[in-house]
Formats: structure tokens, sequence, C-alpha cells
């Protein structure tokens, strides 16, 4: 049977691995459940923060659950999440659209439970608020994801439609120029042709003439 450990800084030191595996292992799980659309949400951050704040809080995270450090399969992902968070939240008008729809959710939450800004729960919002409003976030997110899908899909009919007309177009010229050109190509059939018929007509012509002369005579 193995002895067990004794030494004093062995132990501190096995105690500190084991304490930042747990750290680690916790906040690449709260990043992974975290709403990855809402990039707040996914640097544990309240809207409004500085960027000063934004870049020390992704600076102190990555470098807790970075996958070179940490062998939680999982890290890697939640390694680029967290990355793209700090991305949009650094992109001005990235953030200024995930703003606008955080300041959406909350009105449409201040709608459904009949509140004002002057409401207690509002000025001064305690967990069960917060909590409802993070929810609305979601929903309001999503269905903006869902109108810019919506949106892109008819933007592509509308180009499949606008492409096949201009095929459709294409189509018709190609069609009209081969037929002038085939009709070029006859034209001197056809030109030969009333030729002959106009020699034939003259020759006709002059027979019936001549006999009708010598019949009168």
């Amino acid at each position: 049977m193995a002895e067990p450990e004794k030494d004093l800084k062995k132990l501190e030191a096995e105690q500190a691995r084991e304490d930042a595996t747990l750290t680690q292992d916790s906040e690449i799980a709260r990043i992974l459940a975290a709403f990855r659309a809402n990039a707040y949400d996914v640097l544990d951050l309240q809207p409004g923060v500085p960027d000063e704040d934004i870049k020390r809080t992704y600076r102190k995270i990555s470098l807790l659950i970075h996958p070179d450090k940490s062998s939680n399969p999982r890290a890697p992902d939640a390694f680029d999440r967290l990355a793209l968070a700090h991305q949009i939240l650094l992109d001005e008008k990235k953030r200024a659209i995930l703003d606008e729809a955080i300041a959406d959710a909350r009105m449409l939450l201040m709608r459904d439970l009949k509140l004002t800004v002057d409401s207690e729960e509002v000025k001064d919002p305690d967990t069960v608020f917060m909590g409802k409003w993070k929810e609305k976030v979601k929903w309001v997110l999503a269905d903006n994801e869902a109108r810019r899908q919506r949106q892109v899909k008819a933007q592509m009919q509308e180009d499949g439609r606008e492409r096949r007309k201009e095929e459709a177009e294409v189509t018709e010229r190609k069609r009209k120029r081969d037929a002038e050109v085939e009709w070029e190509k006859s034209r001197e059939g056809r030109i030969g042709s009333w030729r002959e018929f106009s020699k034939k007509g003259v020759a006709v012509g002059g027979d019936k003439k001549k006999k009708k002369m010598k019949t009168l005579g």
C-alpha cells in the first residue's frame, strides 16, 4: 500500500491543481451553457460596461480556460465562444445591435408585467426581474435571427427570380440572333429561286404573246 503524502508543500500544490481544475471546468460549463448570441452572457458581464472591463474579463477567463492549460475536451469550444463574444463587444456596430435587442427585451418585459420606468422592480431590479429579463433577451435575439434568415431567404428567392429572368432574356436574344443568321444563310437560295421563277414567268408570257399575234394575222 502506498504511503500517503505528508509533505505540506506537495499537499498544497496538489490541492491548488485540483482547485484550478474545478474552477476551469465550472467556467467552461458556464460558458457553454450561456446563450451564445448574447456576448454579455458568455463573458458574464452586464450591458453597458466599458471596453476596459471587457478586455480585462476576457483576458482573465481566457487564461483560465485556455486549451493549452486545460485537459477538458470542451475547452476549445468554450474558448472559441469566449473569443467571439469578446470580438462582438469590441465591435461598435455589433455591440449597438446587441444593446438595442437588450433594450427591446426590457421594454417588452415591462409591458408584459405592466410596469413603468418608475416601478420599483425596474428602478432597483431584483434577481427575479433580472432572470426574466435575461430570458426575454434570448427570445428577442432568437426572433431577430429568425427574421434575418427569412429576409436572406426572401432575397435569395428574389435573386433567383431575377437570375432566371436574365437567363430567359439571354436565351431569347440568342434565339433571335440564330434565327437572323439562318435567315441570312438562306437568302441566296431564296433570291436564286425567285430569279428562276421570274425567268420562267417571262418565258411563258412571251409564248402566249406570240401565239396571240399569230391568231390575229
